[in-house]
């Protein structure tokens, strides 16, 4: 099954199908699709709940991701 996944994988990157990349870039409406804010740096993908694909560079689906508001997310001590 793995072998079989790949080399659809492969076949669908030779054709022009890219995966969005989401964790830790900054939140672009163009790409992403905001689900929800959570504690983390403004403005910044801290979790992705969906991949995204282009083909070419044209979106096919955006990356489903929660997007950082701008508080500290509290330290544990130990």
């Amino acid at each position: 099954i793995r072998l079989i996944e790949r080399k659809l994988r492969a076949n669908l990157e030779a054709q022009g199908l890219s995966q969005i990349k989401a964790l830790g870039e900054p939140f672009d409406p163009k790409l992403h699709e905001s689900a929800m804010y959570s504690k983390g740096e403004e403005g910044m993908v801290i979790e992705e709940l969906q991949k995204g694909y282009k083909l070419h560079d044209r979106v096919i689906r955006p990356a489903m991701v929660v997007v950082g508001n701008g508080e500290e997310e509290e330290q544990k001590e130990e």
